[in-house]
């Protein structure tokens, strides 16, 4: 996810048809209010294709953007005002105006059928910005999208944290939270209803793998401040550094610098990369991280819907050079795929594990001025061999499935077992 904010004027109105408006009746004027603001988030994915029509982009993109935006007229704007007369005329329950408002912007950003891109209310956000800075409340545990079920799933549990203390075990698919099922939900909307005030219980229900079965388990857990380390580093024997990374956010390259530092000024000789169950996150973090290991070259590129292309490169002055394993899962997706893929390609590492997710494309984040956002789909990314791997994935160079049930009995990762194997033989080999 790449976060970048477009702060632009909503224009609507006039003076004089707000003071008009106060008189309407409040059907009307809620309608009106809703269609500016719709129209807004229609075209906040037309702030790039209007740069580049700037740069000169033919009729045919100019005529493409503006059928894109052709869904607020005055035969959608009717409607929307017949469909609130009927609510308020024989809806059961009481209507929060609010939750209509906001669910108009949402369901216009669905009708994409795109996962990936969605609709945040000025408070879920917020939610985001302060997740990247490492800082948030909740329960402690990540979560990324299980390609094969298509449900959210506990990808690791911080330590420490109420998560970590509960019957949670990474692997658990996500069925429900507070009784409300969530498959099919954007994994942002998910975090949003697990996280909550500071002290407060969330129950969730989770899906655990029994055989070919699912045991299906209430959680509850009282949530609380979880500082989010996203680097984690330590020394195995003989000299070998290990490097788990779990999410690619604001703050993730100042550890990682900090961890390759530790590493190095203990005597690295290899290291053990473990991007499993890292979700993704920002391209450039990505991509500084990337600097600190690939050879001069290209990293990752994007290409839009025009063809434009976008290159991210390394100048190749800090080379890990160093033997690398890098550990990979089905829960590898989006930017630790970018780097795999780029270390794969480069072939200055073994990577370890089982086939990645296969989430090849990149979201922006655009802010309206009234703190709300959309996060659309913009580009493809391709690997530095050309590669696009969405929907297909990264396999790795020595395939082995995780082993659940040796690490609940033994508390052994056999995944990454291997990858020191292969570490020693490769520093064996140097010798």
């Amino acid at each position: 996810m790449m976060m970048e904010n477009y702060d632009y004027e909503i224009q609507t109105e006039t003076e004089q048809q707000k003071k008009d408006g106060e008189k309407r009746e409040r059907r009307y004027y809620l309608t009106g209010v809703l269609t500016g603001l719709l129209l807004a988030a229609a075209v906040a994915g037309v702030v790039f294709l209007v740069r580049d029509i700037v740069k000169g982009k033919n009729e045919s993109a100019q005529t493409q953007t503006q059928e894109s935006a052709s869904v607020i007229n005055d035969a959608t704007v009717h409607k929307l005002g017949v469909l609130q007369d009927a609510i308020e005329k024989y809806y059961l329950e009481d209507v929060d105006a609010e939750a209509l408002e906001e669910g108009m912007y949402a369901g216009l950003l669905s009708a994409l059928d795109d996962p990936y891109s969605v609709y945040y209310t000025a408070e879920e956000l917020q939610d985001i910005y302060e997740k990247t800075r490492g800082v948030y409340y909740g329960i402690g545990a990540y979560i990324g999208m299980d390609a094969a079920t298509g449900y959210a799933v506990i990808t690791k549990l911080i330590e420490n944290t109420p998560a970590w203390d509960s019957d949670l075990e990474p692997g658990d698919l996500i069925y429900k939270v507070e009784g409300e099922e969530v498959y099919g939900m954007d994994t942002s909307e998910i975090v949003a209803r697990i996280k909550g005030e500071e002290g407060t219980p969330v129950t969730m229900t989770v899906a655990r793998l029994n055989g070919v079965t699912y045991d299906y388990i209430d959680v509850t857990i009282t949530r609380a401040k979880i500082n989010s380390p996203t680097v984690e580093f330590r020394m195995l024997e003989n000299d070998i550094a290990y490097i788990e990374i779990t999410e690619f956010d604001d703050i993730t390259l100042d550890q990682f610098n900090e961890a390759l530092a530790e590493a190095r000024g203990s005597g690295m000789k290899g290291l053990i990369l473990d991007l499993r169950g890292n979700p993704g996150g920002n391209l450039i973090t990505v991509v500084e991280i990337a600097k600190k290991i690939l050879p001069e070259g290209l990293i990752v590129y994007t290409e839009d819907k025009y063809g434009e292309r976008e290159e991210y490169r390394c100048d190749g002055e800090n080379p890990l050079g160093l033997p690398l394993v890098v550990l990979i899962d089905r829960n590898s997706a989006s930017a630790s795929e970018i780097l795999a893929g780029a270390i794969k390609d480069y072939g200055v590492g073994t990577l370890v594990g089982t086939t990645t997710f296969g989430k090849g494309i990149v979201q922006r984040i655009m802010q309206l001025t009234d703190g709300s956002a959309v996060k659309l789909t913009i580009s493809k990314y391709y690997t530095p061999n050309g590669y696009n791997i969405h929907g297909i994935g990264i396999a790795p160079d020595v395939e082995i499935p995780y082993d659940a049930e040796l690490f609940r009995n033994e508390e052994r990762d056999n995944q990454l077992e291997e990858a020191e194997r292969i570490m020693n033989e490769m520093l064996d080999g140097a010798q």
